[in-house]
């Protein structure tokens, strides 16, 4: 499997956030992997494999690699044993602020008019709380 070529590489926590598997949910949807090798407290290895189905939108955004990077740094030091958490949470603040970006893009670009890139530039400013 390709995680675990990734993983011989050296990295203990390896995430494909969309692969070109088809969703259960329909083709609305894309499929995110991971994969983290963790040790237990009595000294054993564990390897947690996870797939996660997010809905796609239908634009391209500026920023998404690095702010999913970011987040999943983030959350993976809060939860460092439970890569599946740390994930649906970053899922969850990318979703936010893609909503966030959609909106303030429609109403940049205009009625009937298609966003440009410029404008779905990821608005994090706003998306924070």
């Amino acid at each position: 499997m390709a995680m675990d070529l990734l993983h011989a590489m050296g990295p203990d926590t390896v995430v494909i956030t969309s692969s070109d598997l088809l969703s259960p949910l329909g083709s609305q949807y894309l499929v995110a992997l991971g994969s983290q090798n963790t040790v237990r407290a009595d000294g054993s290895k564990e390897k947690q494999r996870i797939r996660l189905d997010i809905p796609k939108v239908d634009a391209v955004f500026v920023g998404t690699g690095d702010l999913f990077a970011a987040m999943l740094l983030a959350w993976t030091h809060h939860h460092p044993n439970d890569l599946k958490k740390a994930c649906e949470k970053t899922v969850s603040v990318m979703q936010h602020v893609i909503k966030r970006t959609i909106t303030y893009a429609k109403g940049a670009a205009g009625p009937d008019q298609r966003p440009s890139p410029a404008q779905l530039e990821l608005k994090m400013e706003p998306s924070q709380a």
